[in-house]
């Protein structure tokens, strides 16, 4: 299952041929502390079917959805493109992110270096990213997504990290620099910022605020400690509380109200993560997560007041919890709610074998792949 694009309803306009773009660089002095807090925690979780099955996961990607320009959203392609989610053969900046972190963390560094190279020729626009391309038509959507900005430079600053060097600081920083000339205006995380006609979202999803990369730019001033306080303060405002200790999907900030809309899971639980890795997790959220992954009961979708509305599972909600709990030391519950990621990857010979999906139908999600593929890491 593919993350929403609900926030871009209505942005197909802002599609533009891939030759005509240009890519203007925002240039920012970068942090002088080490990136090492972006490596996977020093105890390591995942058993050794856990990479067994982790390797053949990582074939299947790099042999039937990484292509010349990125990663295919799904195996298997689709005739009628869709407004406002990605299907088939198009590609996310989200994918991309996650593929990086992959390669950094496994050490196949000219890989990294490659393809780095080639999610800047077909995702980079004015220093930020794309969140979606289409090769058959050679068209980007102007506007990013925050998120999968950020996923990109902790991916450069994880590289660094595992290598020991500098190599991609300075491209990392300027990239900050320039989600701060749009998508962080004054602090604020908004979804998405359109270099083309200079527009902001006017709301911003909790799952977007990235704790950890944001507080590694930001806690070397005056000014970005107090951005920091303000984001993590706006995350922390829209807990739903104990009862269903989960947190709000948005803020909006014309009307300075979160949101009462149900909850995609899969945010949900980046919301979780992102508190996980700041040490801000709530005791009732890790129990929350704890039943629903003991009792093989975490659903794709639910309301503010803890109701299921989408009774069906995904690998890669049960990957989240398992990094969450990575996060937190907890090797019961990861080994637990990977064990439910193993549940999807097609072991019997057909075109996705390896891979999290569907073997009689051949859909096979990049999403649930990726995020799958990097929580074996843990």
């Amino acid at each position: 299952m593919t993350r929403k694009f609900w926030l871009w309803l209505g942005l197909v306009g802002t599609l533009f041929s891939l030759t005509a773009c240009r890519h203007t660089v925002t240039h920012a002095a970068p942090p002088q502390k080490s990136p090492q807090a972006f490596r996977a925690p020093a105890v390591t979780f995942h058993t050794r079917q856990d990479q067994q099955k982790q390797r053949s996961l990582s074939e299947f990607i790099a042999n039937r959805l990484v292509a010349a320009q990125g990663i295919y959203t799904n195996y298997v392609e689709t005739d009628v493109r869709q407004a406002n989610l990605a299907t088939g053969h198009e590609m996310l900046s989200e994918s991309a992110g996650m593929w990086l972190i992959y390669l950094a963390e496994h050490y196949r560094f000219a890989e990294f270096r490659r393809f780095y190279q080639l999610t800047v020729a077909t995702f980079g626009e004015h220093g930020q990213f794309s969140y979606r391309y289409d090769p058959d038509r050679s068209k980007r959507f102007a506007v990013n997504a925050t998120l999968d900005d950020l996923r990109l430079i902790k991916a450069l600053n994880l590289y660094d990290a595992m290598t020991h060097t500098t190599h991609y600081r300075q491209a990392a920083a300027d990239h900050f620099a320039a989600l701060k000339a749009g998508a962080l205006r004054d602090g604020k995380v908004y979804d998405y910022y359109n270099p083309q006609t200079k527009q902001v979202a006017r709301t911003s999803s909790l799952a977007y605020i990235d704790l950890r990369t944001l507080g590694f730019y930001e806690r070397g001033s005056t000014a970005g400690r107090r951005a920091y306080r303000e984001q993590l303060k706006l995350v922390r405002g829209g807990y739903l509380g104990d009862v269903f200790p989960l947190y709000s999907a948005s803020f909006n900030w014309d009307t300075l109200t979160y949101s009462d809309h149900p909850l995609n899971t899969s945010e949900a639980l980046e919301t979780l993560l992102h508190l996980a890795e700041s040490q801000h997790l709530k005791a009732a959220s890790r129990s929350w997560l704890t039943q629903q992954v003991r009792d093989k009961t975490l659903y794709n979708g639910y309301t503010t007041a803890g109701s299921v509305t989408d009774s069906g599972q995904s690998a890669a909600n049960y990957a989240l919890a398992a990094m969450i709990f990575a996060q937190v030391r907890d090797r019961t519950n990861y080994q637990r709610a990977m064990a439910m990621v193993w549940q999807d990857q097609v072991t019997a010979h057909s075109a996705i074998q390896g891979g999290i999906g569907n073997a009689q139908t051949g859909q096979s999600y990049s999403f649930n792949n990726l995020t799958a593929l990097n929580a074996a890491s843990q």
